[in-house]
């Protein structure tokens, strides 16, 4: 994976996040007290009541410090686009602010002569490198894995898109599947306006059969809606929208950006960025694009 390559999603949702957090403390517990009885610098312990405040005080500021962390990272996705190397380095640095909570905690709670606080830091780092970052690379092999089986779960339905042909003439189709691979939403792909990002849910834009806009939610990335409905009028237009381009009335560009606006006046215009530009174009174009475009 390339160091500059943009975070995949499915490192960043809500649920995965607490998931991530929650194994981490967990796995560090155990770590912890299978390597305490064979250091010579750590005084954490259960044992008796002392060392168990002041290991409660020492967990207890780096759970906060790790959510406090996890929540900016969540938050932080609004605004800017984490990549591999950036999150890396986020880690890092969590593991840095642990080990940094530790040397204080020693020096000026415990007041022990277990080292400078040079070597405590040092010693500390290293461990915690190993109780943090274990379970972040199993916690992100894991999240991965099921992201690709999702995916596959959702593309292995034959008819995710349908072309049938009744009596009345050719008519699509498009039906949707859950993570779990449950069959939620099937309707015609001419009420279908666009589809909206939600971390892990999508929301479906249609109209029902009085023409009034409607709404549905169901758990699936957009990522795996646009993969497995590549080839149809469904076009991914920004990192949050998936749109029907025959329902596009006005394709009109605004200072560098392109915006699209349907034929429903309800539907606010949706925005084209750089990365699906070409994409979007070749639709009204008999130009192709040269390129796929960078995952978003």
């Amino acid at each position: 994976m390339k160091l500059n390559k943009e975070l995949p999603e499915y490192l960043l949702g809500k649920y995965q996040l607490i998931g991530t957090v929650t194994f981490t403390v967990l796995f560090a517990i155990v770590f912890l007290n299978i390597y305490i009885p064979y250091s010579q610098t750590a005084w954490l312990g259960l044992g008796n009541s002392t060392n168990f405040i002041k290991t409660l005080l020492f967990v207890g500021v780096s759970l906060i410090m790790l959510i406090a962390s996890r929540m900016l990272m969540y938050q932080s996705k609004k605004f800017f686009k984490l990549t591999v190397l950036a999150y890396v380095l986020w880690c890092v640095g969590e593991d840095a602010a642990v080990a940094g909570a530790y040397t204080w905690i020693t020096n000026t709670i415990e007041n022990a002569i277990l080292g400078t606080s040079e070597e405590l830091f040092y010693k500390a780092y290293l461990y915690g490198s190993i109780a943090l970052g274990v379970p972040y690379i199993i916690s992100g092999m894991y999240l991965s894995l099921v992201d690709k089986n999702n995916t596959i779960k959702l593309m292995s339905y034959e008819n995710v898109v349908t072309e049938e042909t009744p009596v009345e003439g050719p008519l699509k189709k498009i039906t949707l599947f859950d993570n779990s691979g449950s069959l939620k939403l099937s309707l015609n792909i001419e009420s279908l306006y666009y589809i909206e990002s939600d971390d892990n849910y999508i929301k479906v834009w249609y109209t029902n059969n009085k023409g009034e806009l409607q709404q549905y939610m169901l758990r699936c990335r957009l990522k795996t809606v646009e993969e497995s409905f590549k080839g149809s009028s469904l076009v991914r237009c920004n990192r949050k929208y998936i749109v029907n381009i025959d329902k596009v009335k006005v394709l009109r560009k605004e200072s560098d950006a392109y915006v699209l606006d349907l034929d429903n006046e309800a539907i606010p215009s949706l925005p084209v960025t750089k990365t699906y530009t070409d994409i979007v174009l070749a639709h009204f174009t008999e130009q192709q694009p040269l390129l796929d475009p960078i995952e978003d």
